[in-house]
């Protein structure tokens, strides 16, 4: 089985997924005493709904993201916005505050538990579940101590036995082992679930996987399920098809939906996924609302992702709020829920960005300007900020504020990363009300041009040490005099290490040129010979930082040599490309 979406990339772990593939459980202080809600999964084939205490229940949910001792700040907010339910990805000791907090506001939650290995990051690892009882009988024990905890809060609408875990066992087997740890989760599955029924009949149970996939085995295998849930984004208005197609007897919920993921959009001019715009992301939540709420009978709702305010790379793409701040996201979700928006104050539309010249062939470290079109719908002054990521080049999802100069007319100029590589330039633009619009647009840092030639290229070079193997190595000295920007020197881990090449005659030099991969010198120097032997000092590094490091410098002889004296990281020292330019 492998999922609709083309891709299995996921961008955004949670939190609570992550601290609970570490394994951070601990037992219950003392038992909760509010009386909880009997919950029913109730009708017959392809009529069914969702009851609390009697009364019809349409999950209108959201995924939570806030920290637990949090909740009592963002949980009004969560239920102004129409919203009746969030979802975790695991239960714990922490998370009565959570459910306390839930129900104070009127709104219930789809608790989770854990089962690796998840199926994106922070899923912790691969359990073989055919012969791993010490894990499965853990989890059989821990997960009821959490249903006895908590089965009579009223904070809790049902169970949600692990999380895209069908998905994630391909990236622990293949083949037909694929096949029978697939059977063989499912069916552990179906055994928490009646275990849970024998604590809690009160409360359904399901499981979330990724895509529809998955279903065919909870259909063989878990028959104790009260209902199913499934994750889709791009493809959430396919599951009615899917659903009808599959022949299957139980309603389901969509546990997360939204805009398209990284793993299933079109990639853009420099090979990266193209970010859908603010706009189309606000789109996209009415849309799955709107395919949600079309199968009526059988979607008994969902809880769309995310109500986070995690401000970076994943945060951008999904969260409806990233640092605190509210999107056009927050507004389609709220509306979509049937909450009253008409006196809000709304966020700045980003209509257009673009980047000005080549956004191929971006030279590092020199002048970069951005084309933002934007208005306010409300007629508030917008202010500006640009940020970069480097997720495409060290999958670092951290965003970092770049200074900018406003050239006016909705032009603003930063300077260019310093490392080559694909990078993302987002713009932010604000509202001083609380409300924020984002746009982002890929760009392709390549080093600076330089005028002349480059008399390093492909002459002889040695080192005092190179990599002999592992990952794209052998590394020798000619990978950096080659002019290619893919191959590079790396020498061994330790100080000091030189790289030289021979220019063949004796030649008069004006300008060096670096190109470190992540592997930098932070302090080095620039020597000339006529012999090989003798050096001459024409530049001193201190500070070196990586990237490209590109100067002017008269220098002259036959063999020049970069000499690295104190490196940036704790790896060796590593070049793509040392050029020597007349």
């Amino acid at each position: 089985m492998s999922p609709t979406p083309s891709r299995t990339r996921r961008i955004a772990a949670p939190l609570t997924a992550g601290l609970l593939a570490a394994g951070a459980l601990s037992l219950p202080a003392q038992q909760a005493h509010a009386a909880g809600s009997v919950v029913r999964v109730t009708g017959s084939q392809g009529n069914w709904q969702l009851t609390v205490d009697g009364s019809p229940y349409q999950v209108k949910g959201l995924t939570w993201g806030p920290a637990v001792a949090d909740a009592g700040r963002y949980m009004p907010d969560v239920r102004s916005m129409g919203v009746n339910t969030v979802r975790t990805w695991g239960t714990d000791a922490s998370s009565k505050a959570l459910f306390d907090s839930a129900a104070a506001n009127g709104i219930k939650v789809v608790a989770g538990f854990w089962l690796q290995p998840g199926g994106g990051p922070g899923s912790g690892g691969c359990v073989n579940y055919l012969t791993d009882t010490a894990y499965k009988n853990q989890m059989l024990d821990e997960f009821p101590k959490w249903v006895q905890e908590y089965k009579d809060h009223p904070g809790v609408l049902m169970w949600n036995v692990g999380n895209e875990s069908v998905l994630g066992l391909q990236n622990c087997y293949s083949g037909d082992e694929l096949e029978r740890q697939r059977n063989a989760y499912t069916t552990f599955v179906n055994d928490i679930t009646r275990k849970i029924h024998g604590i809690d009949p009160n409360h359904p149970v399901t499981s979330t996987d990724a895509w529809v996939g998955a279903w065919p085995y909870y259909k063989r295998n878990a028959p104790d399920l009260d209902l199913y849930a499934v994750n889709a984004y791009n493809a959430v208005c396919d599951i009615k098809s899917a659903w009808e197609q599959g022949g299957y007897t139980k309603p389901y919920i969509v546990t997360e939906s939204g805009p398209p993921g990284e793993w299933e959009v079109p990639d853009d001019a420099n090979g990266v996924p193209q970010e859908p715009t603010d706009q189309a992301k606000a789109a996209g939540y009415t849309r799955a609302w709107g395919c949600v709420t079309g199968h009526r009978g059988v979607a008994l709702g969902a809880t769309m992702f995310h109500y986070g305010t995690e401000y970076d790379f994943g945060g951008i793409w999904f969260n409806l709020l990233p640092a605190g701040q509210k999107r056009l996201s927050y507004y389609a979700v709220k509306r979509a829920y049937g909450a009253d928006t008409s006196r809000d104050n709304t966020p700045p539309v980003v209509s257009a960005l673009s980047v000005e010249g080549d956004a191929g062939k971006v030279q590092a470290g020199r002048d970069l300007t951005l084309a933002v079109g934007a208005s306010d719908p409300d007629g508030d002054a917008i202010s500006y900020e640009v940020l970069d990521n480097s997720m495409y080049v060290d999958r670092s999802g951290q965003l970092t504020p770049r200074p900018h100069t406003d050239l006016g007319g909705g032009r603003l100029r930063v300077t260019a990363p310093d490392r080559p590589g694909v990078w993302k330039i987002y713009v932010k633009a604000t509202d001083g009300r609380g409300n924020v619009g984002v746009e982002t647009r890929s760009i392709r840092v390549v080093p600076p041009v330089v005028d002349g030639t480059n008399l390093a290229l492909n002459k002889p070079a040695t080192a005092s040490s190179y990599q002999t193997g592992g990952g794209d190595c052998p590394c020798t000295a000619a990978g950096a005099v080659d002019g290619k920007n893919d191959t590079r020197w790396a020498s061994d881990w330790s100080d000091p290490q030189w790289l030289r090449v021979d220019l063949g005659t004796r030649s008069t030099f004006r300008h060096v040129q670096l190109v470190w991969e992540t592997s930098y010198a932070k302090a080095y120097t620039i020597q000339t010979s006529d012999d090989g032997q003798s050096w001459r000092t024409v530049r001193e590094v201190t500070d070196g930082n990586g990237g490209v490091d590109d100067f002017d410098v008269q220098g002259t002889g036959r063999y020049v040599r970069v000499n690295g004296t104190a490196r940036g990281t704790g790896w060796g020292y590593s070049l793509y490309e040392f050029g020597v330019y007349n």
